[in-house]
């Protein structure tokens, strides 16, 4: 055990410019505002733009949060990209975006662990800095899902978007971030369910990108149960209960499973931060874009106890209790 702890010093968030809404897609798929509303909750999405890649939006929300936190890319010494969607094959996404930030010290590698890879991510960056290993981490959610999607694909097409989010994470000082911190994380995963949330091209199989493949009704029967299996874990580890939190930050995927598992945690829809309806399914971008809106609008203050949460394709699954 370790006494050092880590802080989350600032976040921010990147959209693209291009918004598509619901009634678009209605005119190239065989759906409707009204179905995905019901089903999803989602009634618009970003696309990047052409040419704009994920290292792009990347490094803007870095970028954003270097911005709020007063720091420039001097103080970084990791940088983590949480992707499912990289630039290229190699090299990882975050060596890009470490050098569009103009660092040329320190380390810079991804994580993929799909939608939960910014939950990962972070827990990666607590472990290096109570390690020593780093001081100073920009944990960094980026997709451009938009360009795995089977735009035929009502089942999926509906789904995603595009956007990226950031936080700077740090050694807490013990003077004056007194009780602040990462207190306790929780990752999980289960490859048997691969073939249940996949991409259906890659490199060694195939040769070529692919597209999104989801059995919807199975991806849903198992969500709801996972999220509360990490969220438990991690509130029995930390020595805290649901009605100590302030709030809740789940993966943006769809409402009707946000819904589903605030209730079965017993969490008040008032605690729940949603923003799956203006930017749909970011993949490892949505917690990061969730907690940068909800810090921004001031919801999210110091000393809350927040909880974050994601469940991906794998399965992965995971969770990350912060004292704000």
């Amino acid at each position: 055990m370790t006494d050092k702890r880590t802080i989350v010093r600032s976040v921010g968030g990147y959209l693209p410019a291009r918004i598509m809404t619901n009634e678009e897609l209605a005119k190239t798929v065989d759906t409707s505002d009204e179905w995905i509303v019901q089903r999803t909750g989602i009634r618009e999405r970003h696309i990047a733009a052409e040419g704009e890649n994920t290292s792009d939006l990347a490094t803007a929300a870095g970028r954003k949060a270097m911005e709020n936190a007063g720091l420039t890319i001097a103080d970084i010494d990791l940088i983590i990209v949480a992707t499912t969607t990289p630039d290229m094959t190699f090299p990882a996404t975050a060596t890009l975006v470490q050098h569009k930030l103009g660092m040329h010290h320190g380390m810079a590698f991804d994580i993929q662990a799909v939608c939960s890879g910014f939950v990962y991510a972070m827990t990666t960056a607590d472990s290096f800095i109570k390690t020593g290993l780093a001081r100073r981490a920009l944990v960094i959610g980026a997709e451009t899902f938009s360009r795995l999607l089977d735009w035929t694909d009502r089942g999926t097409c509906v789904l995603f978007g595009d956007g990226a989010g950031a936080a700077i994470v740090e050694l807490a000082d013990k003077d004056t971030d007194a009780k602040r911190g990462i207190l306790a994380s929780a990752l999980r995963s289960d490859g048997q369910h691969w073939n249940k949330l996949y991409v259906d091209g890659g490199p060694s199989s195939t040769m070529s990108v692919g597209h999104v493949r989801m059995e919807g009704k199975e991806v849903f029967k198992h969500a709801v149960g996972m999220i509360t299996d990490v969220v438990y874990s991690v509130l029995e580890t930390s020595g805290y209960t649901v009605a100590d939190l302030d709030w809740f930050v789940p993966h943006q995927a769809n409402k009707r499973i946000i819904d589903g598992a605030g209730v079965k945690l017993g969490i008040p829809p008032e605690k729940v931060v949603i923003t799956v309806d203006r930017h749909a399914n970011t993949s490892a971008a949505s917690v990061p874009l969730a907690l940068a809106t909800a810090v921004a609008d001031g919801r999210i203050k110091r000393g809350d106890l927040v909880m974050l949460e994601a469940m991906g394709g794998g399965f992965t699954w995971g969770a990350t209790l912060i004292r704000w």
